[in-house]
């Protein structure tokens, strides 16, 4: 089994010097108007209480006007009354903190690109993080949760690895779908009774990749005919699947899977639609990028 795994694991580096989709992120910026620039570029603010974000309340993402990096989930956003739209917490590596000339307020600049966003106070008592990143609205843009989609394909690690490889991609977490407990934790999931599988939520920008796009790299990046889990990963919540939102997403499954059947393939995919999704504990996000690792049961394989 160890000599099996050790050519897996030489096949996978072979493979990302094929892949079409490694490296894709290249650092393109986004042309900026005399305002954004003032404000972006050159440490500006907006008046308080006049950005679009303010009172904004949708789910999705907020991502850097300049580079379109994530950078807050709307879960994290209050209303803190100061004119600005406010955030007790940010995505993982997403902000840089840097202490200002005057030695008192504290500047967060996207972590990415540099661009400005405003200041990060903390000791107020908002809420329970105790912490406010001040953001101004015309350093964001925003990207709706119906720009988000779920797959199964084993260890979600390595799903996560892939997807967030690709062009277009804002952000990918790990987390469990598809089971009857609320709010599980990893351990629960991991004893087996819960009915949950480890599935990836992929916020996308679909002015630059497709859903389609997105379903294809799911099927290229694991074995969709192993019935029993992925790689050495055995039990349901390792099982491939597609959760999807709505019927234009389960017919794009569909048409996916016919066509790799049509290709001599014995798919065991299933695909559901989605339900509520639950985020694993930290230690589980970017798992491979913060152990500086590559991923031992997923690898890349042209099948479009």
């Amino acid at each position: 089994m160890k000599i099996l795994w050790v050519v897996v694991a030489l096949f996978l580096s072979l493979a990302a010097e094929q892949n079409p989709y490694a490296n894709l992120k290249e650092l393109k910026l986004n042309p900026l108007s005399e305002d954004e620039a003032r404000v972006i570029l050159h440490k500006g603010t907006e008046r308080p209480f006049s950005g679009k974000y303010y009172k904004h309340k949708a789910d999705g993402m907020y991502v850097c006007k300049q580079c379109g990096a994530p950078l807050y989930a709307s879960d994290t956003k209050f209303d803190s009354g100061c004119g600005w739209p406010s955030f007790d917490d940010a995505l993982p590596h997403a902000i840089k903190r840097t202490l200002d000339a005057d030695g008192r307020r504290v500047e967060i600049t996207c972590a990415k690109c540099g661009a400005h966003l405003g200041h990060v106070f903390e000791g107020e008592g908002f809420t329970k993080k105790n912490t406010r990143y001040c953001v101004n609205s015309i350093s964001l843009d925003f990207v709706p949760k119906e720009s988000v989609a779920y797959f199964a394909g084993g260890c979600f690690w390595g799903v996560e690895y892939y997807f967030e490889q690709l062009k277009g991609v804002l952000h990918v977490e790990s987390g469990f779908m598809g089971g009857h407990l609320k709010n599980p934790s990893y351990k629960q999931v991991v004893r087996g009774d819960t009915g949950h599988y480890e599935v990836v939520a992929v916020y996308y920008d679909p002015k630059v990749v497709s859903y389609e796009a997105l379903a294809k790299l799911f099927f290229e990046i694991h074995d969709a005919t192993q019935k029993n889990g992925q790689g050495p990963d055995i039990g349901e919540r390792y099982l491939s699947a597609v959760f999807t939102s709505d019927t234009k997403e389960q017919e794009i499954a569909k048409k996916l899977i016919i066509i790799l059947q049509q290709k001599g393939l014995d798919i065991a995919t299933k695909i559901y639609p989605a339900s509520e999704f639950y985020k694993a504990e930290e230690y589980h996000q970017d798992y491979y990028k913060r152990h500086n690792k590559k991923p031992y049961c997923h690898a890349y394989k042209k099948l479009f």
